[in-house]
């Protein structure tokens, strides 16, 4: 028999000053969890399952690697857009993000 690989999660924080680092991690009944927490507070999900299974690798509080720093800014960037939200100074395109 087959075994199904586990439902995962994780979640970042980002200070806008730092590098993201990893708040929560989880498999199975805890990425429920931490995907229900995230519901709760109205937090983007973004579903990737190789990216969660590489930042899953990292310890809690670890900074994300460099490799994967612009992956993770264009996902902050549009949760931002998402909710309306742009960094201090930046313009916002009337049109949208671009999406290359």
């Amino acid at each position: 028999m087959k075994r199904q690989t586990p439902r995962q999660a994780i979640a970042l924080s980002y200070d806008g000053q730092n590098a993201p680092t990893l708040s929560a991690k989880g498999d199975d009944e805890l990425a429920e969890t931490i995907l229900a927490i995230a519901r709760e507070y109205e937090v983007p999900i973004y579903e990737n399952a190789e990216l969660v299974r590489l930042l899953a690798r990292l310890e809690l509080g670890e900074a994300i690697p460099e490799a994967l720093y612009r992956c993770i800014a264009e996902i902050i960037a549009f949760a931002w857009y998402l909710q309306g939200k742009c960094p201090p100074g930046f313009e916002p395109s009337p049109e949208g993000p671009s999406v290359d």
